[in-house]
Formats: C-alpha cells, structure tokens, sequence
C-alpha cells in the first residue's frame, strides 16, 4: 500500500523487449534506502515489485498488462518518473490510501498556471470519471491530489509549488498520457451498491440477510 506521496523523481534507464513486457531500470537513490529485492515500489504510481537493486536503481518485472494499462510504455531512455517505496506500518499518512494497480490512463488537455499554482486539467475514461468526486482524493502518476473542479468529460487539480518541484508534473506536456487510480474507498462502495443486481454472485436467502447495499437496504435502516 502507498499513500501518494512522492519520495523522489528518478529516470528510466531502460525497458527491455521494447516496451511489450520484460524488465524496466529505473535510476533512483533515496527509495533504495532499506529496499530489499522483493519490496514494492511504485512507479509513476504503478505497483512493481524490485527484482534486482544496483548501485544506482533498481530494476522490475513488467508484465503485458502493465504496458497495456499504463503510461509505462510510453516513457522514452530518460524519461521521469515518481517515485514512492511502500508505507511503512509505522509512517504518517500525508495523503489516502493508493493501491499501486492504476485503473487506466488519461490525457492532459490543459496547463494553465494560476499564481503560484499550475491547473491540470485530465480527461479520462467515463469509467474512471464516474468515480471522480469533486474535493475527493485521485492519483495521477503516483501523485495525491484533491479534485478542485469536476466537469461532464474531464477533472482539474490544482498543484502547489512544492508538489510541482519534488514530482514529474511540470514535465507533461499537452496530450501526454497520466496513470490514473481512482480513490478505493469510492470503488469498493460501488462494488457493494452494484453487487445486488449481479446474478448468481451468492446464494442469497431474502433481502433482509443480504450482504449488499441497496437503496431499499439503506431507506429501511434509517438512511
């Protein structure tokens, strides 16, 4: 589990079988501190699991799926990207609970600068903006925001100067493509309002002992 919080940039060194599937090299040095080969590491807010440490990164397995679904494949030798190592069970939770397993992409449509704060504003899939509330928690590239503006195609996030210097934001361009990982909590109350019209998920007995919320559920139970 992760929280959203960047540790460190670090830079693409290499992916192997031209972006398909293989093994990805990321530069890095402040998230190999305590890091062991097996510990997970999130890259531009992608769980990948540390196969190999070197002096001066580390590298990871990536799978198709990973290619298919993420940004990944598109970094170019060079490339930056965000870095976090897994909470520690004993660390500050300074942004919300991220899971590492990014529910697709999206693309910027716009970067305008406000001040000292730069706007993004993302248009994604209508799956993952039917999950997008306004004030609400997203991550983009690994990165905590706060939804500040919730449109009908699109979302906009307000960045501060800080996040904008210690992350990979200011180097995204107009039309690049962003990992995104929808708030879970949010996906899991979906999942139990969604689940009472699935057929044959479980033998249910009555609606009384059922285990899914539903309007009626909620209406009889004083909400």
């Amino acid at each position: 589990m992760f929280t959203g919080i960047v540790e460190e940039t670090g830079t693409l060194k290499n992916i192997i079988n031209g972006g398909h599937a293989g093994e990805i090299s990321i530069k890095a040095s402040k998230v190999l501190e305590g890091t062991k080969v097996g510990d997970s590491i999130a890259v531009n807010g992608v769980c990948l699991t540390v196969t190999k440490l070197l002096a001066d990164g580390f590298t990871a397995d990536v799978m198709p799926q990973t290619i298919r679904n993420s940004s990944l494949g598109q970094i170019s030798y060079g490339g930056v990207v965000n870095l976090e190592r897994a909470m520690a069970a004993d660390g500050r939770f300074g942004g919300h609970i991220v899971s590492g397993h990014i529910d697709g992409v999206g693309t910027v449509a716009e970067i305008k600068k406000e001040e000292n704060a730069v706007w993004f504003k993302i248009k994604p899939s209508k799956e993952i903006l039917a999950g997008i509330v306004e004030k609400g928690s997203i991550t983009i590239d690994g990165i905590s925001l706060t939804v500040a503006e919730l449109g009908n195609d699109y979302f906009k996030v307000s960045v501060i100067p800080h996040t904008a210097e210690v992350t990979n934001l200011m180097t995204k361009n107009l039309g690049d493509k962003v990992n995104l990982e929808n708030d879970i909590v949010g996906k899991y109350v979906k999942r139990f309002l969604l689940a009472g019209n699935l057929d044959n998920a479980v033998d249910k007995h009555d609606s009384s002992d059922s285990p899914y919320l539903s309007l009626e559920y909620l209406q009889n139970n004083g909400f």
